[in-house]
């Protein structure tokens, strides 16, 4: 499985391409996509997002699952997902919006 994440511009924020094409800032709201349609779904919301100015950086990352729970298969998409790994008391993880 596939998301979509990005940076949204007016703050800097990673957001992640949700159901109905709606961006959202929680892993845990993403929606997933087989690896073979990830590619169809992304060029037309990266399109979108740039041309209203909204977010860059728009790419697909792999997803697996941790038991039972969908996680970013790589370090660097779960940082982005939870926040810094050197205090916990700051980014998502602080507010409880960890992505697993």
């Amino acid at each position: 499985m596939k998301a979509i994440t990005a940076n949204r511009l007016r703050d800097g924020e990673v957001v992640f391409l949700g159901e109905g094409g709606r961006w959202v800032e929680s892993f845990a709201e993403a929606a997933l996509f087989p690896r073979a349609e990830a590619d169809d779904v992304l060029a037309p919301a990266k399109e979108k997002a740039e041309r209203e100015q909204f977010a860059v950086d728009i790419y697909t990352f792999e997803v697996v699952e941790q038991d039972g729970v969908p996680v970013p298969a790589t370090m660097r998409e779960r940082i982005r997902t939870a926040g810094p790994t050197v205090r916990l008391d700051l980014g998502k993880q602080s507010l409880g919006k960890q992505a697993a």
